[in-house]
């Protein structure tokens, strides 16, 4: 298939597709008349891509999951260097949580300060009641 279709099945523009391949994470082959490419194989790199970016997922941290589907792996995560992302990203996203949490009491505390009432609880927490 060509860029454009392949745009339009990912749900990506053909811009993006160029800084793909720009960036090594997605390979074009050329077709005799000079245009690119891309068979069914592309198109499920790029789904892995997305995913991981709507997961939060920089461009860089998807390289091992394209690596991984390159290597003939049914799934990107199938391979270690996969699993290493994957638990780093989970190490980021407590560092965060943990921020957000401390953030929110210390929101709360000045809201319970500065109205006089009990500080409102997160309606995350789970209660015991």
């Amino acid at each position: 298939m060509r860029i454009g279709e392949l745009a339009k099945r990912a749900g990506t523009t053909t811009r993006t597709l160029r800084y793909y391949e720009s960036r090594g994470l997605l390979r074009a082959r050329r077709a005799d008349n000079g245009y690119r490419t891309y068979d069914e194989d592309d198109l499920r790199l790029l789904q892995q891509i997305r995913t991981l970016q709507d997961f939060g997922f920089g461009l860089e941290e998807t390289r091992p999951f394209v690596d991984c589907l390159r290597a003939g792996h049914p799934a990107g995560d199938a391979c270690p260097a996969s699993l290493d992302v994957y638990r780093r990203k989970l190490d980021e996203l407590d560092g965060l949580i943990g921020q957000l949490r401390s953030v929110r009491a210390e929101v709360a505390a000045r809201l319970a300060l500065a109205t006089g009432t009990p500080e409102p609880r997160c309606q995350f927490e789970r209660t015991t009641e």
